[in-house]
């Protein structure tokens, strides 16, 4: 028995756990599962789309729509249109999105209108925040689906709340129906590749030397979310704050910085961008690939993220995490005390910082995304369950 996937791929985190599943679909699922990749272009730059190809050995996308950045309604709508091509010339045994960005929402309506299952990598999870795009993609991509592949308890536990079924108690009353969705408690695919790309990040050290930071201690930091960035008095705010934290640390702030984050002060606070460059405590950066960002988190004593996706990987490498945001995704990292909500308020940043930095010494970071095996349960019950379609 042999299926066909499609795989729809369009941010930075997309790429990185389609490099997981591509892995196991190479390797012990070689000539079980064929895969096409196709990539939306929702991040196009170099710095954040082909750099992951190449350094994480993912396959070439056979199909390339180039949508590049618009209003969501448009970037979804060509995304849409363009996907519902490929699906009908392909016919694939199902279309797997991941995560949560209109690539993820145009993947997910394409497959439930021409009726091909739908796989959510990276399902179940909530911030209960409507006002946020992606929380609005994660809940309509999920609903759209036949298999749910949750990475935490928490995301499970969502999902039976709305719901859906979970496949192993399917399976065990011998009662699964393949036209009813079921979810399936899997594991984290970026823990996968953490594991997987752990040693080979060591040998991009001369970043470090690059920046002058080899031997020296220093906080990394990302900021990216439009509820950050398109106020520039939220922007500034945050900025001040990490420049605060950087002096009660003695430390440098690295700033991967984000197209859009550097866009955005270079066109409308040139004056900031400016002074933030000249600042000797505040090192910017271009976006780096996920081998770079793994070792300057390695060897970061502290993350400062509005990310997700940076939240998790920040506490694979067991260091502790500020988040920029009001609510997380995943509580289970800051249920575990390893990272704490502080939002864009300088003042709650800052105070977050401090009781981060004092609790640092004695935290624990137990193993709740999973064994590190993640792809290869996907590439299974993927066999399993849609081989009958």
């Amino acid at each position: 028995m042999s299926i066909t996937i499609l795989t729809i791929v369009g941010a930075r985190p997309q790429f990185i756990k389609a490099a997981a599943l591509s892995r196991a679909i190479n390797g012990p699922f070689s000539g079980r599962i064929t895969e096409y990749i196709l990539h939306t272009g929702q991040h196009y730059e170099q710095g954040m789309s082909d750099v992951f190809f190449s350094e994480m050995g993912i396959p070439q996308p056979a199909y390339r729509l180039n949508i590049g950045s618009s209003t969501h309604g448009e970037q979804t709508g060509r995304m849409l249109e363009g996907i519902e091509k490929v699906c009908q010339e392909l016919k694939p045994h199902a279309i797997v999105v991941y995560g949560d960005t209109n690539s993820t929402l145009a993947g997910a309506l394409a497959g439930v209108k021409l009726h091909i299952p739908v796989v959510h990598i990276e399902a179940g999870l909530r911030s209960f925040n409507k006002r946020m795009p992606e929380e609005v993609n994660r809940i309509v991509a999920d609903h759209s689906s036949t298999l749910l592949y949750t990475p935490t308890d928490t995301g499970a536990a969502n999902l039976l709340k709305e719901g859906f079924s979970a496949l192993a108690d399917a399976r065990a009353k011998g009662r699964c129906d393949l036209d009813n969705p079921y979810m399936v408690r899997c594991g984290d695919l970026m823990y996968d590749n953490t594991l997987h790309y752990a040693t080979e990040a060591q040998r991009h050290n001369p970043l470090l030397d690059k920046l002058g930071l080899s031997g020296r201690p220093y906080l990394l930091a990302t900021i990216h979310r439009p509820q950050n960035t398109d106020d520039p008095a939220t922007l500034l705010g945050i900025l001040d704050a990490l420049r605060q934290c950087a002096a009660q640390a003695g430390q440098r702030v690295v700033i991967p910085m984000h197209p859009r984050t550097s866009n955005i002060l270079r066109e409308r606070m040139g004056r900031e961008w400016d002074s933030l460059t000249a600042d000797a405590a505040m090192c910017i950066t271009e976006p780096v690939g996920f081998l770079e960002m793994l070792l300057l988190q390695r060897h970061a004593s502290m993350v400062l993220t509005d990310s997700g996706g940076v939240q998790k990987e920040a506490y694979f490498m067991q260091k502790p995490c500020v988040i920029l945001r009001p609510e997380t995704e995943w509580k289970e990292i800051v249920e575990a005390g390893c990272a704490l909500l502080a939002g864009s308020d300088p003042q709650r940043i800052v105070a977050a910082f401090d009781t981060m930095m004092a609790k640092a010494p004695t935290l624990q970071y137990p193993p709740i995304f999973g064994d590190g095996r993640a792809a290869e349960h996907i590439c299974a019950t993927m066999l399993e369950y849609l081989g009958e379609y």
